[in-house]
């Protein structure tokens, strides 16, 4: 089957099975697969999604987002915006969100939604922004860190907002916000989408130093800027907003999700395969396709650097990377990464900088049969001739991607418990790797 007849992503919908195969119970069945082969578009970035939608919040207006990926997450982020009082229409099919922002009209968000995903907390900086208050309780999501809100916080206070945390309940309060020279002592990319969101409203110029400037950042300050919004991006690192009194409705596409496109790249890698993504931008992936050519894939970007072809060698050598804040190698991309490392020839070396969990997966990993050993925030990755099918446990979404890319390759089955993760990352990934010739299937316990 050619290139061209593996296209038959999008069409793929989201049915009523789709949705109950959310449920926290359920698994990934994955048996040894040939190599992964053929053609595949990408959905909306997850990452850009989640605050864009949270941004809505700062107008009063009909606004359409294409491109929005159907996860769990961006599900659970629909039924948010509505129990703040907004008009949500999501349609899995053709991933166009219709959100009217002028009823909105509260500033609480119930406890059961704000457990489901980390990124409900992007919430706060634009309820303050247009209520002076935000009563949320703190989020939760993937067990690969602590990731506290404290940056969120400290700038909050600067700009003069009252936060009161009473057991998981944060309750945060302003008369008015006011533009100060806030700092981060790490680039945090939630921070910044948060405090960002909040300074646009906000009279007077607020200056952002340390800020992340990932592509999902650089997605939700487009959308900002749609709105009216004034935001200039200076060198190093720096964000100065001048605050406007409103915001408009917008109509936004999504930029595509690099993680999605990692994750189908690194199929075909570890299972000796070829692939064409005509959505991915090299620029979003730069170092992490460096990687792959280091390994001895063949990898090419089209003109413009629209458009990644890999195609797969079969004696896959060993790498050492380390993970950081864009440009860097993405957190996110590790732990798949190290799926394809496990039967590389030779030692990698992987050193995670960025969360103090994420080489979580490792136990899970060595029960396929992987030859790994940690010390701190290194992991030491002896590549194996073979990886064998067993029972195995996602603990966050890049962790199921992880497991269900070992899986490709294993001898016999593996089952992925914690599947509900991979839902909340990803939209239809499992259907997409099947159409490419993989053998794997959601199932309901």
């Amino acid at each position: 089957m050619d290139l061209q007849e593996k296209s038959v992503l999008n069409k793929v919908t989201v049915s009523d099975r789709d949705l109950f195969l959310m449920g926290e119970k359920n698994y990934l069945l994955v048996h040894e697969s040939p190599p992964i082969s053929g053609e595949m578009s990408l959905f909306g970035s997850k990452n850009a999604s989640l605050p864009i939608m949270a941004s809505l919040i700062l107008t009063s207006g009909v606004s359409r987002l294409h491109n929005i990926p159907g996860s769990a997450d961006v599900i659970n982020m629909c039924q948010l915006l509505k129990e703040l009082g907004a008009g949500v229409d999501y349609n899995s099919i053709t991933n166009v969100l219709v959100v009217d922002s002028s009823s909105i009209n509260s500033f609480l968000v119930s406890p059961e939604i704000m457990q489901k995903m980390r990124a409900s907390v992007l919430v706060m900086g634009p309820l303050l922004a247009r209520f002076g208050r935000a009563e949320i309780a703190l989020p939760g999501g993937c067990a690969i860190g602590a990731r506290p809100i404290d940056y969120h916080i400290k700038a909050f206070k600067k700009m003069g907002v009252e936060c009161v945390i009473d057991g998981e309940i944060l309750t945060a309060k302003a008369s008015g916000l006011k533009a100060e020279i806030l700092g981060q002592d790490y680039p945090s990319v939630g921070a910044t989408e948060n405090i960002l969101m909040a300074a646009v409203l906000t009279q007077g110029e607020t200056t952002l130093i340390n800020v992340s400037l990932e592509p999902e950042v650089l997605d939700v300050i487009s959308v900002l800027k749609k709105m009216g919004a004034k935001i200039e991006i200076l060198a190093p690192a720096t964000i100065r907003v001048t605050g406007v009194t409103s915001l408009n409705a917008i109509d936004h596409e999504v930029i595509p999700d690099r993680l999605e496109a990692g994750a189908l790249l690194l199929a075909a890698a570890i299972s000796g395969g070829e692939i064409y993504l005509p959505g991915a931008r090299e620029e979003h992936l730069s170092l992490f396709l460096l990687k792959l050519r280091e390994m001895g894939h063949t990898v090419v970007c089209g003109s413009e650097g629209k458009g990644i072809r890999l195609i797969a060698t079969d004696q896959p050598q060993a790498i050492s990377l380390i993970t950081g804040p864009f440009p860097a190698f993405p957190t996110d991309l590790q732990s798949p990464m190290m799926a394809a490392l496990c039967i590389a020839q030779g030692e990698s070396v992987v050193r995670e900088t960025v969360f103090e969990n994420r080489l979580i997966h490792v136990p899970q990993l060595r029960k396929l049969g992987a030859d790994i050993t940690v010390s701190g925030d290194t992991a030491r990755i002896n590549g194996v001739r073979n990886l064998y099918g067993a029972t195995v446990e996602a603990t966050d979404i890049r962790a199921s991607c992880s497991l269900v890319l070992a899986g490709l390759v294993a001898k016999g089955s593996t089952c992925v418990m914690g599947a509900y993760h991979w839902k909340r990352g990803y939209q239809l990934l499992d259907k997409k790797l099947a159409a490419l010739g993989a053998i794997i299937k959601l199932e309901a316990r």
